[in-house]
C-alpha cells in the first residue's frame, strides 16, 4: 500500500477561468512537514488529427509565455461537466476547422506532475471533414498540414519543442504502425 502526503492546509493563491494555483501545507510520507505550490487543473485533451494520406493537421499558435509561435497539435481544457471525448471533438473543430468521423483514445498522461495535477487525454482523429474554425478571443492559430513522418523528423531534429506534441505524435505514430486507422 502506498502512503501519500497528509494535507494540513490549503490556501488558494489564484483562481482563473480554467485552473487555480494553490499552496498546501503537507506532511510527507516520510513524516517531514513542508509546503508545496501547484496548479489545480480540470484536465484537458490533445488530438492528433490524421487525414487519409497520413498527413497531420497541426496548429501554429502564438504562446505568450515563450513570446513566440509554436507548432502544436490541437488541444484544450475540458469545460465543467464535459467528458474528455466531448472536449476533444469540440477543440478539434474550434482550433482547426475539422470534424472527426472517428476518434480513438490513445493514452492519458500527466505531463508536469511536479507542479500540476492536469491529466491530458490523447486522441487520434480520423475520417476528417472540413468544417469551420471557431477560435477563442485569445487564440492566434494558423492551421498547417505535415506528413506524419516529417513531424517525426522534426521531433528528432529539435524543430518541434512542445512536449505534449512530441508525446502525442510519437504515440500516434506507434499506434498507426500497430493498428490501421480505417476499418
Amino acid at each position: 500500500m502506498k502512503t501519500v502526503a497528509k494535507i494540513r492546509q490549503v490556501h488558494e493563491l489564484y483562481r482563473g477561468n480554467a485552473f487555480s494555483f494553490v499552496k498546501e501545507a503537507i506532511t510527507l510520507p516520510n513524516g517531514r512537514d513542508t509546503e508545496m505550490a501547484m496548479v489545480r487543473h480540470p484536465g484537458s485533451t490533445a488530438i492528433v488529427p490524421l487525414l487519409d494520406d497520413n498527413t497531420v493537421v497541426m496548429t501554429f499558435q502564438y504562446r505568450h509565455a515563450i513570446r513566440d509561435y509554436i507548432l502544436e497539435i490541437p488541444a484544450g481544457t475540458m469545460d465543467r461537466g464535459e467528458t474528455p471525448m466531448e472536449c476533444a471533438i469540440r477543440e478539434l473543430e474550434e482550433e482547426t476547422g475539422y470534424r472527426a468521423g472517428k476518434m480513438t483514445a490513445l493514452s492519458q498522461i500527466h505531463i508536469l506532475p511536479a507542479y500540476t495535477d492536469e491529466k491530458i487525454h490523447l486522441y487520434l482523429a480520423g475520417d476528417l471533414t472540413l468544417s469551420e474554425q471557431n477560435l477563442d478571443a485569445d487564440e492566434i492559430i494558423c492551421v498547417k498540414k505535415y506528413p506524419l513522418q516529417e513531424l517525426v523528423r522534426m521531433i528528432e531534429n529539435g524543430t518541434i519543442t512542445d512536449g505534449l506534441t512530441i508525446i502525442a505524435i510519437l504515440t500516434a505514430a506507434g499506434h498507426i504502425n500497430a493498428v490501421p486507422l480505417t476499418t
